[in-house]
């Protein structure tokens, strides 16, 4: 019986994040020099100058981490307090958030922001274990009329009403 052989790999995940900002680097510089901007116009600084920052340092964090990495750098694990390790992980809360995520993003439309937002933020608390059935709704609710307020009526945000466009 042989033993499977170590990979040089292993123990180095962080290479993933570092070819992750590699690609999204070069995915921001792509879009940047595409931009069509009339220098003439616009002068020296225009709207290409902070993505073209903004992917230089991409690709510079993802080189400088790669070579951390390859010369034996690793990061340091989580030491939460309140967090175990070694538990697994909790797929049924992610898959319930995912679904109001996705219902939110369905219903938005046709419901408008107020009611689709109560549901996610009651969806979202359920999700993550609050059990209180007369507080939860009358929070959500507080909290999505809140918001869409806000955006809506101070910073100027146009967000969609639904059927309550007429009556907030």
């Amino acid at each position: 019986m042989t033993t499977p052989k170590p990979s040089r790999l292993r123990g180095r995940s962080e290479l993933g994040v570092s070819a992750l900002l590699l690609l999204l680097g070069v995915l921001v510089l792509t879009d940047a020099l595409t931009l069509d901007v009339d220098v003439t116009a616009r002068g020296p600084v225009g709207p290409a100058t902070v993505p073209l920052l903004v992917g230089c340092g991409l690709l510079a964090v993802a080189v400088l981490l790669a070579v951390d990495v390859l010369h034996g750098g690793r990061g340091e694990a989580e030491g939460g307090e309140d967090v175990d390790l070694d538990a697994p992980a909790d797929w049924r809360t992610v898959l319930l958030l995912v679904g109001v995520f996705l219902g939110f993003a369905v219903l938005i439309g046709p419901l408008g922001f107020p009611v689709s937002g109560a549901l996610l933020f009651w969806g979202a608390a359920h999700a993550l274990g609050s059990r209180h059935p007369a507080r939860d709704p009358l929070i959500a609710a507080v909290l999505s009329l809140l918001t869409y307020g806000v955006f809506d009526r101070l910073l100027g945000v146009p967000l969609p009403g639904g059927p309550l466009m007429g009556v907030l």
